[in-house]
């Protein structure tokens, strides 16, 4: 099948990762010889259709972040593929990439650091427009004005520089800026973490409104459950580098089958302070990505009764209902998957 039926084919996804990886040498000794590797992710696999917001939650370490840079190549993967619009970019070199690259942007999770304090806000906002030369600079001047207006940010932004705005605001500058050569799709690395609870609000609000305007589509990271229900249509549950279950947001909530999941949906603070719930932290420390544990690493962390059975097993995601995969573990999965089709 050549690229250009395969593209026609898959048109309606967007974005597909298949069995990702994307390993960080240690090194040591004299001769500092790579001694072992960091697996930050390992063996990824998941799509994005078009106007879809796919959810990415898991504990802080667990590799969310490094797979959305590897997703964007600002990381080169160590195995696996991604393909973007029918697209292999995995190994693509950066002269042929960069047209594509105003296709796919990032919002990183702390504007202060992302964001040159050297530069106006004009400036930032329109340099990527300047790196893909799109249009003169009384263009780009006007489509800055333009985004400002679209992010909430009064005009007379342009000539301020970004300290000058609260976090809220420069990451409103920040989406501006990943706005600006109209992309299909966002990575979004934590983007409200850092921000105060009631704005928050206000730039979820923004990013919802933008993908119903524009038919984005996004890849939501978060360690928050709660956040992430309120803006996926899908959620993926990411441990140690591996997704362990995945499946539309609300079935995820009203019928989490991995023990990962459901400890994670425990840990949602109620808001009504009249109301308690049965929660018991979770035991054990995560196992370090350099040396994991074989089998199943939540279940060797909270040395769950099966776990030895896992030991010998490929352990893969499969498909228990249209739509919802499940680590097929034994030791975090409490009762026998139905399903018989694997990832």
């Amino acid at each position: 099948m050549s690229e250009e039926e395969n593209i026609t084919e898959n048109e309606s996804t967007l974005l597909e990762v298949e069995e990702l990886k994307m390993h960080f040498p240690v090194r040591g000794g004299v001769f500092s010889r790579q001694v072992g590797a960091v697996r930050a992710v390992d063996g990824v696999t998941l799509s994005i259709g078009r106007g879809e917001t796919l959810g990415l939650v898991g504990e802080s370490g667990c590799g969310k972040s490094t797979l959305g840079k590897a997703i964007v190549r600002l990381l080169k993967p160590t195995a696996g593929s991604v393909r973007f619009k029918g697209h292999d970019i995995t190994h693509m070199w950066q002269g042929k990439l960069r047209p594509l690259r105003q296709d796919f942007q990032m919002v990183f999770q702390d504007p202060a650091e992302s964001l040159d304090a050297r530069m106006s806000v004009g400036e930032l906002v329109a340099e990527p427009m300047v790196i893909q030369r799109m249009g003169n600079r009384e263009q780009r001047r006007e489509r800055v004005a333009e985004l400002l207006d679209r992010v909430g940010l009064p005009r007379s932004a342009a000539q301020k520089f970004s300290f000058e705005f609260s976090g809220g605001q420069r990451q409103r500058i920040g989406i501006a800026r990943a706005l600006a050569v109209n992309p299909d799709l966002l990575i979004l690395d934590e983007p409200v973490s850092a921000l105060d609870v009631s704005v928050q609000s206000q730039v979820l609000n923004l990013l919802m409104e933008l993908q119903r305007d524009l038919g984005l589509s996004y890849l939501f990271i978060a360690h928050d459950l709660a956040v992430v229900k309120h803006v996926s249509d899908r959620i993926a549950v990411m441990y140690l580098g591996k997704i362990v279950e995945m499946s539309g947001a609300d079935e995820l909530y009203r019928n989490p089958r991995h023990a990962y999941t459901k400890a994670l949906i425990e840990a949602i603070p109620v808001s009504d302070p009249s109301q308690r719930r049965d929660h018991e932290p979770l035991e054990g420390e995560v196992p370090s990505p350099i040396n994991p544990p074989p089998g199943c690493a939540f279940g060797h962390r909270v040395s769950a009764p099966g776990y030895e059975k896992s030991i010998e097993m490929d352990i893969r995601l499969k498909e228990i209902e249209p739509g919802h995969w499940v680590s097929d573990c034994p030791c975090c999965v409490t009762t026998p998957l139905a399903g018989n089709v694997e990832s």
